[in-house]
């Protein structure tokens, strides 16, 4: 489905774009560098809104959720192709920013938001000032765009969470909505970080989707028997540097003796950080 694009690149130009469009507006917030996973958000955010409504997708590197020392120079950035994306998967508009017009007061001032405990934790305690870039500009994203229904990915499991407990708890009035993680056909979770893998580094990447799905065929003998299984599959990689490993509720609070949980795993191949997640119904067979 190919749709006639429009690209805003300034504020001005997006409230323009959305007052030529009725109806209910799905968005779909993304740094760029498209790929499939992007494109089964917009699919959902179109069937969300319907063909009467408006389908944005936002490309914006926020530089706010990069620490010093990490990879904002070098995230790819591909923006004639994404663009050519959006049109083909049917997105109406293209909010296009500069740094400027998100930041008008600069990147070390105005008002940010606080991510709370739940954002010191997994990845916020090895990125501590992430989490604050990230809901920073989804807010403002989100007061630009006006949405009814956003719509994120859940590889990014913990980012997710968080944007949903913003949106309820500032009163934001945006349905958040998460869409399962799409895979390569070996499993390993679709990320614009992918590209900077080398082969070598790419076939090692798949054991963290290995230790995932073994965790779920072991999880109804109990969290422990989950972990041992994600932790073995772990053990046959020499290149894979793993930063953590964690069973948590569904809601990233402490996992259930019992029922549904998440398992969360992040970790360096080579240079790249990688993360992913998967869904786990715990049983206790493996209690006494």
């Amino acid at each position: 489905m190919s749709t006639t694009l429009v690209r805003a690149d300034s504020r001005a130009d997006l409230v323009s774009a959305l007052a030529a469009h009725g109806g209910r507006v799905g968005f779909v917030p993304t740094m760029g560098a498209l790929h499939d996973g992007h494109l089964a958000l917009i699919h959902r955010a179109r069937a969300e809104v319907g063909t009467s409504g408006a389908v944005v997708v936002s490309i914006f590197v926020n530089p706010t959720q990069f620490a010093p020392g990490e990879d904002l120079d070098r995230y790819p950035r591909t923006l004639e192709a994404d663009l050519a994306a959006c049109a083909e998967a049917g997105a109406d508009i293209v909010f296009t920013p500069a740094v400027a017009e998100m930041y008008p007061a600069g990147l070390d001032g105005g008002v940010t938001v606080d991510p709370g405990a739940l954002g010191s934790v997994l990845e916020g305690s090895s990125r501590p000032t992430h989490f604050r870039g990230v809901l920073t500009v989804v807010a403002k994203l989100f007061g630009l765009v006006r949405p009814d229904v956003a719509v994120f990915g859940q590889k990014d499991y913990q980012q997710l969470a968080l944007i949903r407990r913003m949106a309820a708890e500032l009163c934001l009035g945006v349905e958040v909505v998460g869409v399962e993680t799409v895979r390569e056909p070996d499993g390993l979770a679709l990320s614009s970080r992918n590209r900077f893998l080398d082969a070598d580094q790419r076939r090692e990447a798949v054991v963290l989707s290995r230790a995932l799905f073994a965790a779920r065929e072991d999880a109804a003998r109990g969290a422990a028997a989950a972990l041992g299984a994600a932790r073995a599959q772990l053990r046959t990689s020499h290149v894979v540097d793993l930063d953590y490993l964690e069973i948590t509720g569904t809601d990233l609070g402490p996992a259930p003796q019992s029922g549904e949980a998440r398992m969360l795993v992040a970790a360096r191949v080579g240079s790249t950080r990688l993360i992913d997640n998967i869904a786990l119904t715990l049983g206790t067979q493996g209690e006494n």
